[in-house]
């Protein structure tokens, strides 16, 4: 069966930063988001840089073993740029990038990936995420010590274990061979959606949206009424039926590979190494100097730390808990303090009886006790009266019962 595909690529700032690190790719079979990180100074370059190298590549192939090679090869010969960029300009040490990259040949995609941006598959009404996020909290859930739904919220959802820079020569990437036929619609994202728009969204927005270029759009529009912090790159591709038409159209860069490659000067600093940058979006801060991506030390200080917090929150949480049933007692005990300041006049085994407490009661529980009997029957009463007090008489005071009772007994008298 031939295929062919459509594509379109967006790239917003966001609502806060105020450069473009991301940079993306939409080419004849090539396609390719980029995420830098390194601060100011560098992020923007290491993705654009990334990004520019591997879009070399783009091409037809025999066989999508040879395009999987050639874009693994191609990751690994951006990690060497970056690397040689930096021995060049030592402001930009640090520099690094996430890269999640499609090449299509017929009916295959060869895919390479390395970081937390992210590869998307919408098939038959369903998204499926495909590549696994590079990420400190994806390996606590992958050893089950948290869930997913924890890891959207852990304060260290953001540090990375794997990217392209200037510390590995060989970098682990992440490389498959998948099939896919028409109707198939490829999403190809940089954090900056996946971290501010859920699954089920972004699935509405490419069920209702026929148009790769609308699609792309209205989930950058999705991203930025998210409140959109950081940078966000959208790559769609849709897989048509047809005789292949990729190579008429007009490969497109987004983001910072879409400008000129510039190298900012900034003043002398103190040289870091990746590790130190590895909360993205990353901060150039002396405080993080101790991490060391992929080390067991490294593992063994953020898993120690998440035991930590783990057992503050619990701490707290029982805390909480103990305080809630302080409260509630107290509560209950000045409540029922409070009704035991208060009597009615009332029957009791059918005589009139003064009793301390409330008519109400919670449940099965009475909040009230016969407090004084009297001899007075309460048959001996005027029907009225009768009624009244089996309808019980409320009284200001322990003073103003006893007067009640003392007219009834008058009644009952007459």
């Amino acid at each position: 069966m031939s295929t062919s595909s459509r594509s379109a690529a967006a790239s917003h700032v966001g609502k806060i930063r105020s450069n473009n690190q991301d940079s993306g790719y939409a080419g004849h079979h090539l396609f390719v988001v980029a995420d830098g990180m390194g601060g100011h100074a560098g992020g923007d370059v290491a993705s654009a840089i990334a990004t520019k190298r591997i879009a070399e590549i783009d091409g037809e192939y025999a066989s999508a073993a040879d395009a999987e090679f050639a874009l693994q090869s191609a990751l690994i010969a951006a990690n060497q740029l970056l690397a040689e960029t930096v021995f060049e300009h030592p402001e930009l040490t640090g520099m690094g990038t996430t890269v999640s990259s499609i090449l299509r040949v017929g009916d295959e995609i060869a895919l390479a990936h390395i970081g937390d941006s992210r590869v998307y598959l919408y098939r038959d009404g369903e998204l499926s995420q495909i590549t696994a996020d590079h990420t400190f909290v994806q390996r606590l859930v992958d050893s089950g010590r948290i869930t997913p739904e924890e890891a959207a919220v852990h304060p260290r959802r953001s540090v990375l274990m794997r990217v392209l820079g200037d510390v590995d020569a060989a970098p682990e990437i992440d490389t498959a061979i998948l099939e896919t036929r028409p109707g198939d619609r490829w999403l190809l994202c940089s954090d900056g959606l996946s971290s501010y728009v859920s699954e089920d969204r972004i699935a509405h927005v490419l069920a209702g949206a026929p148009v790769a270029a609308s699609a792309a759009n209205r989930l950058i529009r999705e991203s930025l009424d998210a409140g959109a912090p950081d940078n966000v790159t959208v790559i769609i591709v849709d897989v048509d039926e047809g005789p292949d038409t990729s190579n008429d159209r007009e490969p497109v860069f987004v983001g910072s590979a879409a400008g000129e490659l510039t190298f900012a000067s900034e003043p002398t600093r103190r040289p870091l190494r990746l590790p130190t940058l590895l909360l993205h979006p990353l901060k150039a801060t002396q405080e993080d100097a101790h991490f060391e991506p992929e080390s067991d030390e490294y593992l063994a200080e953020l898993i120690a730390e998440d035991r930590r917090r783990a057992r503050r929150r619990r701490i707290v949480l029982f805390v909480l808990i103990g305080l809630a049933i302080v409260a509630i007692a107290l509560a209950a005990l000045l409540g029922y303090r409070w009704t035991q300041s208060h009597y009615y006049v009332g029957e009791a085994d059918g005589r009139v009886a003064i009793f301390r407490g409330v008519q109400q009661g919670i449940g099965p529980i009475s909040l009230s006790s016969v407090y004084e009997e009297t001899d007075i029957e309460v048959d001996d009463l005027p029907t009225f009266t009768r009624d009244s007090v089996e309808s019980t008489i409320s009284a200001s005071s322990l003073s103003d019962a006893r007067d009640i009772v003392e007219r009834l007994s008058d009644d009952a008298g007459q």
